[in-house]
């Protein structure tokens, strides 16, 4: 299995050929300077935010991929001309069949979640989710979404045990270094690998993975990615 880190919050999870899009913002301002997409399959999105919808309409439409997130947002995704069969509107607790072997279950996340139309009115988005991916070969990632640290986070830890955690760390919107610490040593104590991100796309969201990494009290890999690097499990 291969994660790719496309910038901000948005991944790239690949299988035996299957792959899964998180939170698409591929036009974030650092992307990868160079993205090959030959295919997607399934699109997940965490909450209604620009910049975690991203590209996901675009996306589905030219590769007729599948997209999951909750049902509000669901509703927005439609609004944007994506066909209803390639929709799948669901809630925190659910957990979908993603195929290629994956399954997705949607957790909680402590965030707000609405989008901007065209004429600038705010829409609502529902509640910000989170996922735990189970992947084909036995790891289960929890993509956390945009998120504060938050009690419950040790039940997302007791119930799906993730090995393998994409946390944000920027701050001022989310969790900063000392806050997705205090997650891994007290709370995720599954998670033995955590990838960094929501950090270092604007001014305001600069929390390090340095910082991170120095307040670890456990044993815990920090793979520190650069948009478009890939790393392998």
């Amino acid at each position: 299995m291969e994660i790719t880190w496309l910038g901000h919050a948005a991944f790239k999870v690949e299988h035996d050929g299957f792959v899964i899009m998180i939170d698409p913002w591929i036009n974030n301002p650092n992307k990868p300077k160079e993205l090959s997409l030959e295919k997607i399959d399934a699109i997940l999105i965490t909450h209604a935010h620009f910049d975690h919808v991203g590209d996901a309409a675009e996306l589905a439409k030219e590769y007729s991929a599948k997209v999951y997130s909750i049902f509000e947002v669901s509703k927005i995704i439609e609004k944007q001309g994506v066909p209803g069969d390639l929709i799948v509107g669901m809630n925190k607790g659910g957990t979908v069949d993603l195929g290629g072997g994956f399954k997705a279950t949607m957790v909680e996340a402590l965030h707000s979640s609405t989008i901007i139309d065209d004429d600038g009115n705010l829409i609502p988005g529902g509640e910000a989710a989170a996922f735990v991916i189970h992947t084909p070969d036995g790891h289960k990632i929890y993509h956390a979404g945009d998120t504060a640290v938050f009690g419950d986070m040790k039940i997302i830890s007791d119930l799906y045990k993730p090995d393998i955690a994409l946390l944000p760390i920027g701050g001022h919107y989310t969790m900063d270094p000392k806050e997705a610490a205090y997650a891994i040593n007290n709370l995720l104590t599954s998670v033995r690998t955590v990838i960094p991100m929501h950090y270092g796309t604007f001014p305001v969201i600069n929390g390090k993975p340095q910082e991170l990494k120095q307040q670890l009290e456990r044993d815990v890999e920090v793979i520190t990615l650069t948009p478009g690097q890939k790393t392998r499990f």
